[in-house]
């Protein structure tokens, strides 16, 4: 017998515009399609465990076992793409277009595959957008709960050769275009489609209208809180507010942030604060027509803080047409003494900032201060255990059995407090990562998602869980979806640096050192990223830029300047391995 039948995932790819990037330029446009092969595609496919059976010219044919593997590598290999295509000519930028079906195919004997399987990838990619994925709905199906990116129905189509019609879902954020004998696509009032998805909002800092820059810190602290709330109505879909605070004391145009960010409302506003008074202002509004769609003032006393959070909540919950599961959740914090409150809120805007020591130890005075007034706060303990432990983790630390101590009790107290509260399952899970207990700081984050999906830093602390631990196909994905979640996050470094490492972890050490340097790139103060670049660079033989790297390293931290001061820090199974201090030693760093 020649040929088997079997059910598998098909991806078919194909570069849009080939013919004119060919025409333009044969050998350039060739040269950079291996280079992308190489460096980029053979290693996504590898590591979301696919198989390419054939390449012709600009397109290829990969088998996946799993279909949710075979969309998390499409959206893998978009992503990459459009990096790089930075600093390119829009002319000669590379683009796929990518198809998925899952369905029965005939596999050859050389291991070729054949059959309408195959064959309905490929008519999907020729639906799809440059840049886009469209799927079958058979593949749709097995993916609609279990991956991080959305799909819009765009109907059934006629598809050549093929005897029945076929649903097909488009990437929400890169329909295909009209006009091409294709059905209508879900459209807005306006006959747009293409829409952001429908419960997504960015909440922009707020002004601060008091005229003392000392009250700065409680605007701050207004918003991040407002974020949290808005990021526990199901289904939204709420920009992380890092990113959100990288617009703070901007002139903002609503609808430029609408289209870079991708959502469709933004919520602003301003607050004037007045001895133990507050009046806040608040509009929100259509980020693609930059229209008013609702605005109210709010004036109420300090110690009302919360009631007035959650009556912002539960109106733009109504305007938005959902239906508010919980507009709050148990608060262990809803009798706090206002002064703890005023010091916890300086301790998240010193926060704010960036990570950087003296930041972190900046909010860890206001925490402990805010615990002198009031010892059950939740949030001072949760943010505290998670400050001490950062301190160690980012190799900060003069006592990091003392640090890793105090910080697992303060975030034991925290979860016996309010087991409820995302802060605390979050401090504990950080705790517990830093402690090398992978398992137990799974479980917890695992938690915090389950509260709130949209929470960046615990998609981003989960993925070093999954990766330390050596389970590398589930680390990539929450590395990618905290990236996604926070596009201009001022923590954005964590992502790329754990992309990086994964990838040196598993071997692809070219293709590790772009997302090490972006890394460092977006914050060349954080130590961890030169040390492991210093390393991958001492295995690809690139001794000299290892020593760079290593020299970098040194600027950033001049306190543990041997392998036997990083050793004792080391917080992973990578990191802890003999050939990743060898790698250091060759690179010129010190023993002791």
């Amino acid at each position: 017998m020649t040929e088997t039948r079997r059910l598998a995932a098909i991806l078919a790819a194909d570069v849009a515009g080939y013919s004119r990037l060919t025409g333009a330029d044969e050998e350039g446009t060739v040269a950079r399609l291996r280079a992308l092969r190489r460096e980029l595609i053979d290693p996504t496919v590898t590591v979301h465990h696919g198989r390419i059976v054939k390449t012709a010219g600009d397109g290829m044919v990969v088998e996946f076992a799993s279909v949710v593997d075979a969309v998390r590598a499409a959206v893998t290999l978009q992503t990459n793409m459009e990096k790089h295509a930075d600093g390119v000519r829009a002319e000669q930028r590379i683009r796929f277009r990518i198809g998925i079906h899952l369905g029965d195919i005939l596999v050859e004997k050389d291991g070729d595959l054949m059959g309408d399987g195959v064959n309905i990838a490929a008519r999907l990619e020729g639906m799809s957008e440059p840049g886009g994925m469209c799927l079958s709905e058979d593949a749709w199906r097995q993916v609609r709960d279990r991956v991080s990116v959305s799909f819009v129905d765009i109907g059934e189509h006629e598809l050549k050769n093929i005897a029945r019609p076929v649903r097909v879902y488009a990437l929400r954020a890169t329909l295909p275009a009209q006009g091409q004998g294709m059905e209508p696509m879900v459209r807005d009032r306006a006959g747009r489609g293409g829409l952001p998805p429908r419960l997504s909002i960015v909440v922009l800092p707020f002004a601060n209208m008091s005229g003392d820059s000392e009250q700065e810190y409680f605007v701050d602290g207004l918003t991040e809180d407002l974020t949290t709330e808005l990021s526990r109505i199901p289904g939204a879909f709420v920009i992380a507010r890092n990113t959100a605070f990288t617009y703070k004391s901007k002139a903002v145009d609503v609808k430029a942030i609408g289209r870079e960010l991708g959502v469709r409302y933004a919520l602003e506003g301003s607050a004037r604060k007045a001895g133990s008074r507050i009046r806040l202002n608040t509009q929100l509004i259509d980020a693609e027509t930059g229209a008013h769609l609702w605005a109210d003032r709010f004036e109420r006393e300090l110690v009302d803080l919360f009631a007035l959070q959650e009556a912002v909540t539960i109106e733009l919950a109504g305007i938005l047409n959902v239906q508010l599961v919980e507009a709050e959740t148990r608060r262990s914090r809803t009798n706090l003494n206002p002064d703890a409150l005023d010091l916890v809120l300086r301790g998240q805007a010193a926060l704010n900032r960036g990570m950087a020591r003296e930041n972190n130890e900046a909010s860890l005075r206001f925490y402990q201060e805010a615990l002198r007034l009031d010892p059950d706060n939740v949030t001072a303990l949760s943010f505290s255990a998670r400050g001490l432990a950062l301190r160690v983790t980012s190799l900060w630390s003069v006592d990091r059995a003392g640090d890793l101590a105090q910080a697992e009790a303060l975030a034991e107290r925290a979860l016996s407090l309010d087991a409820s509260d995302p802060s605390s399952h979050n401090a504990m899970g950080f705790v517990r990562r830093v402690q090398q207990r992978f398992d137990e700081a799974i479980i917890e984050y695992e938690t915090v998602l389950r509260a709130n999906p949209n929470m960046a830093f615990a998609h981003g602390e989960l993925g070093w869980a999954y990766s330390f631990s050596g389970r590398y196909e589930q680390a990539l994905p929450h590395f990618e979806e905290s990236i996604r979640l926070s596009p201009r996050d001022p923590q954005l470094f964590l992502g790329y640096f754990g992309i990086g490492t994964l990838y040196r972890d598993l071997g692809n050490l070219e293709l590790a050192v772009e997302p090490l340097r972006r890394s460092i790139a977006l914050n060349p103060g954080f130590s961890w990223p030169h040390l492991v670049l210093t390393a991958t660079l001492v295995q690809l033989k690139r001794i000299d830029d290892a020593r760079a790297a290593l020299a970098a390293y040194f600027r950033t931290n001049p306190a543990a300047r041997t392998i036997a001061a990083v050793r004792a820090n080391a917080v992973s199974n990578s990191s802890a391995q003999p050939a990743f201090f060898e790698c250091l030693r060759l690179a010129g760093m010190p023993e002791e």
